[in-house]
């Protein structure tokens, strides 16, 4: 199956668009306020917590919130007060969305760096294998978010979520087998023609395969909870110590992947282990607790912390890594309950 043709039969990379980095300059964040009690139990405490990450975001990108109406803006608004966000640097947008996770749903955005120009990739978002069929209308935010963007809009026509890629802004792209190899996905396609489009649309030209995610993700292995860019050649991988733990022998052999991988100039990764948190859960079950899922900011790199005593170390390594950015863990235990957290729950806008 070809990639359909998009503006008279010429795609993104035809155009000179590729998908930036998370670490180059954004202009933009785009959110949407939690209000879900099935994904959030204790939806106050998700609240509290959204609302520390947009503190510490809001000072150095703008932040696009998706609301339901005026009574949830009204009720964002007075917590980010009673933190002292500057609301200057908040748009409030009233959309029809189910759920938070607007790194799944949400589009990806691509630039060309000559021409200083933006556009986004629209795909498919069949929430995770059609697993929550009231979450499948957050398809359609895109198109809402594109109400105020105007942008150029380019749609492959296939199922992806953001948080199953992650890209170095060179052309090599970071994914899992599990996730854009499920037949629950496109199952038309296989790996050559997945690559085509991630070539056609996201400028990819290099592709790194991990194998599984971690226990608990409902994702069926999104890399942003496993595996992260860094930097162009720095990669931070998740390993589990536990011989017993059940993600051990997962982490282990992606860890043994990316030692062996090369970026698309053919040199070797460095990979740097991420600590885990170990077991976060409830009576119910293991949660997919992770500090991969942290957020690049253009000052401040956001990091889920689960008040466990590997919460430091985890700290430690990605300031390690980010020498010119402030890391900033905020606890992220309540998020969580709806399987992400700060990376599952933003999309950045790059500056074009």
């Amino acid at each position: 199956m070809s990639a359909p043709a998009t503006q008279a039969g010429r795609t993104p990379k035809d155009l000179g668009f590729q998908m930036p980095a998370e670490w180059e300059p954004h202009a933009a964040v785009w959110l949407a306020w939690p209000h879900d009690p099935v994904s959030f139990p204790s939806l106050d405490k998700a609240e509290s917590a959204f609302a520390e990450f947009v503190k510490e975001i809001h000072t150095s990108e703008r932040v696009e919130l998706l609301v339901l109406g005026e009574a949830m803006k009204d009720k964002a608004a007075g917590l980010f007060q009673d933190r002292r966000v500057n609301l200057s640097y908040v748009n409030f947008h009233v959309a029809d969305y189910a759920d938070i996770w607007v790194r799944d749903y949400g589009p990806i955005f691509v630039v060309n760096r000559q021409t200083r120009q933006l556009a986004m990739t629209k795909w498919i978002f069949n929430s995770w294998g059609n697993k929550y069929e009231p979450l499948l209308k957050d398809n359609l935010i895109p198109y809402a978010m594109n109400e105020s963007l105007r942008l150029p809009m380019f749609e492959p026509g296939i199922v992806l979520e953001g948080g199953s890629i992650d890209v170095n802004g060179k052309g090599t792209v970071l994914t899992t087998e599990q996730c854009l190899l499920n037949k629950n996905r496109n199952p038309e396609l296989g790996r050559k023609e997945i690559e085509k489009y991630l070539t056609d649309y996201l400028g990819a030209t290099h592709f790194i395969w991990l194998k599984e995610g971690i226990e608990g993700d409902d994702t069926d292995g999104h890399v942003d909870d496993i595996a992260r860019f860094v930097n162009p050649t720095t990669v931070l991988c998740a390993c589990q110590p536990d011989k017993n733990d059940p993600d051990y022998e997962v982490l282990k052999q992606n860890y043994e992947l990316l030692e062996r991988a090369t970026d698309q100039d053919g040199y070797n990764l460095t990979v740097i282990p991420l600590p885990v948190p170990g077991w976060v859960g409830d009576k119910n079950g293991r949660l997919p607790a992770s500090y991969a899922n942290f957020y690049i900011g253009n000052m401040k790199v956001i990091v889920p912390a689960f008040g466990t005593e590997n919460d430091q170390k985890a700290l430690e390594v990605i300031q390690s890594v980010f020498p010119d950015r402030q890391v900033v863990g905020i606890n992220a235990f309540h998020l969580v309950y709806g399987f992400g957290t700060f990376h599952c729950m933003s999309q950045q806008q790059p500056v074009a």
